[in-house]
This record gives C-alpha cells, sequence and structure tokens, in this order.
C-alpha cells in the first residue's frame, strides 16, 4: 500500500476500484494527486462489513478523497441486502403524487434520509442522486428512475429528497444534465442526441436544475 496522502486539494479525478477489496494497484491510482474521489458500484459490494472495510482502506491511502456511489433507489440502488432498505423507484413516488402531494413529499424525504443514514455509516460521502430528468415514456435507461414528467413536481420531490440526504449528512449530485428523458440512446454505451431546440429543453428538462439551485 501506498503512503497515505493527506494536506493537499484533491484532484479532478473520480475512479473506481475493480473488487470488494483494495488492491496495490488500486491504492497506487487513489495516492495519484489527480485523484480527488472513489466511485463504487455493485461490484464493490458483499456484505455491510466488507463495505465499511473497503471505505476505510480507502481513507488509509487518501483520507481526503470523495468516496461516492450511484444509489437512487430502484433499479439502481448498489447495496441491496445485510440490512441495507431496499428504496422504491423514484416514479412510483411521482404516481403517489399525483393521488396525495403531502404524502409523496413526506416519503420523498423519508427515502432521502434513510439512504444517506446507511451510507454514511458505512462511510460514503456522496450519492449520485436524485435523477432529475423528465419522464417522456421515451429512455428506457431512465424510465423509472425519474421522478414524473412534470418538471415542477420532479424539482419539489427532488427537493424533498435532497433535504433528506441533508438532514443525514450525505452530499448528493442531481443528473443528468441538461435533461436524458427525451433521447431514446443509453448514455452509457451510446452518444444520445437530442434534436429538440435549446430553447425547449431548458424551458422543460433544466427547469428542475434552475428551480432547486444551491441544492444541487
Amino acid at each position: 500500500m501506498n503512503k497515505k496522502v493527506s494536506g493537499k486539494r484533491p484532484g479532478p479525478v473520480v475512479l473506481d476500484v475493480v473488487g470488494k477489496e483494495l488492491t496495490a494497484e488500486d491504492a497506487r491510482r487513489i495516492a495519484h494527486p489527480l485523484t480527488g474521489g472513489v466511485i463504487l458500484f455493485a461490484r464493490n459490494f458483499e456484505s455491510r462489513a466488507q463495505l465499511v472495510a473497503l471505505t476505510r482502506a480507502i481513507r488509509e491511502v487518501r483520507d481526503d478523497a470523495l468516496i461516492c456511489i450511484d444509489h437512487e433507489g430502484g433499479r439502481v440502488q448498489r447495496a441491496k441486502t445485510d440490512g441495507f432498505t431496499h428504496l422504491p423507484a423514484m416514479s412510483r413516488l411521482g404516481a403517489l403524487w399525483d393521488r396525495d402531494v403531502l404524502t409523496a413529499t413526506k416519503v420523498a424525504m423519508a427515502c432521502g434520509y434513510v439512504l444517506a443514514a446507511e451510507l454514511r455509516a458505512c462511510d460514503i460521502d456522496l450519492s449520485f442522486t436524485p435523477v432529475l430528468d423528465l419522464d417522456y415514456g421515451r429512455s428506457g435507461v431512465i424510465g423509472d428512475r425519474a421522478f414524473h414528467a412534470d418538471p415542477r413536481v420532479v424539482t419539489m420531490l427532488a427537493n424533498h429528497l435532497t433535504h433528506g440526504l441533508l438532514l443525514a449528512g450525505m452530499a448528493n449530485c442531481g443528473k443528468h444534465f441538461p435533461g436524458h428523458g427525451y433521447v431514446e440512446a443509453d448514455s452509457h454505451v451510446a452518444i444520445p442526441v437530442d434534436e429538440r431546440g435549446l430553447d425547449e429543453i431548458l424551458s422543460q428538462d433544466a427547469r428542475p436544475y434552475d428551480w432547486m439551485g444551491p441544492a444541487l
């Protein structure tokens, strides 16, 4: 293992690690001065104790590294066993909003709090959530990850979820600017192109980013 690097400003690169334990090569890359964070995936999780050991090993190399995870609920939840709560897909909160606005906002905040509290207990700093894309019914990769088709509803539910995250001490990052819901291509494997005009995208899809402001 490399010696712990501390006292310097973290770099701009967020990288992944190979498996459930830190390798010597992982440690070498994390110690690089351009590294600012580590993102964890499902392949990095086996149990709560193992996850805590992994984050501790990362801290031993870089105590200033930002440890991140894609943990939204629904089908994008990296830790699902060993006591982690199965969180709903965000579209279920949107459907609840259509029936009962007050309950939907309370559930959104509770989801954010539970998500953050469980991850913070494992020394994870940040989750890439909430999804702020609009549900046009076009994107398979977004699908039920989106709260709603209405940017106002997306903003309200995302605000309440973010408040829950903050109550449990977790930073977050909304996504996918300026909007992934209208395009059909999966940006993990292709370059999506939105053929609509910029004004339409900014007036609809990008609205939640504008309205949420510093909360993101």
